[in-house]
């Protein structure tokens, strides 16, 4: 009975983890701004890293099943 939220939570940490980082690296190879108006690096690495801890919490969620 529980499991059914943590898929669908699990589901969708992994999704938006995995769209953003897929969006900042294709901005990053296309050298475009992350970021309209912020230093290219910060936007780059807090992008990256608000990625990877999606990812984890979604990786995190299918671990409790």
């Amino acid at each position: 009975m529980e499991s059914g939220p943590a898929i669908f939570t699990g589901t969708v940490f992994c999704l938006f983890g995995t769209g953003l980082l897929t969006w900042t690296a294709s901005r990053v190879r296309q050298r475009m701004p992350v970021a309209e108006g912020v230093n290219p690096v910060a936007s780059i690495t807090l992008a990256g890293m608000v990625a990877v801890i999606f990812l984890a919490l979604g990786a995190w969620c299918f671990t409790r099943l």
